[in-house]
């Protein structure tokens, strides 16, 4: 089976979640005497979620062009796994808006990190399941075979993400502002590159 609707349909939802991202940025509600650079201000967790979020989810389209890139075919499971991830980002809309609105509230912020952290966590494993499957049950439908070793290292980089994401979630309830620091160091980590395998590359 060809990789190329695969690739089209995940493009399609992965361009939809992360446009619809912007639609949680709303004009300030002013109070009376306020000014607009205030009003803008006051608005800054709207801001940083915003950009965690796009960037976490333009990071994945990289790390999922990258993944499907190295197959040849593709066949159910793969079919199914990716279903999987694809909504466990189309959720991240919600998730952040979410985050943003509850920041900085003094009833519900942690449950809104919690939430937050935790639909990061639940899309890294995902996309950790499906390379997995792809790299050491579906090796042989690679384009190009690889070393065991280096399949493994690929792994291990993807792999990597979901701890970090457990720990953002078990903070949520201390500290959601150290729960979004986490998520934003996420998506630095995964926009670095490595190796050959350019920008993003896992």
């Amino acid at each position: 089976m060809s990789t190329a609707r695969l690739e089209a349909f995940s493009d399609g939802v992965i361009a939809v979640a992360i446009t619809l991202l912007v639609l949680n940025i709303d004009l300030p509600s002013l109070s009376p005497g306020e000014t607009l650079a205030h009003g803008l201000g006051r608005q800054w967790p709207v801001y940083a979620a915003y950009v965690v979020s796009f960037l976490t989810v333009g990071i994945i389209w990289i790390n999922h062009h990258v993944m499907i890139g190295r197959l040849r075919e593709t066949d159910r499971t793969i079919l199914f796994l990716n279903l999987l991830l694809l909504m466990s980002i189309a959720v991240l809309p919600f998730a952040t808006k979410l985050m943003a609105a509850y920041l900085r509230h003094s009833s519900g912020q942690h449950l809104a990190a919690v939430i937050y952290s935790g639909s990061l966590f639940v899309m890294g494993l995902l996309f950790a399941l499906l390379n997995a499957h792809i790299l050491l049950a579906k090796h042989t439908m690679l384009r190009r075979q690889m070393p065991l070793a280096r399949r493994r290292q690929i792994l291990l980089r993807s792999v990597g993400g979901v701890v970090p994401y457990a720990i953002a979630t078990a903070l949520a309830p201390v500290s959601p502002y150290a729960t979004l620091a986490i998520c934003a160091s996420l998506a630095v980590f995964y926009a670095l590159p490595i190796g050959s395998g350019g920008a993003g590359a896992i």
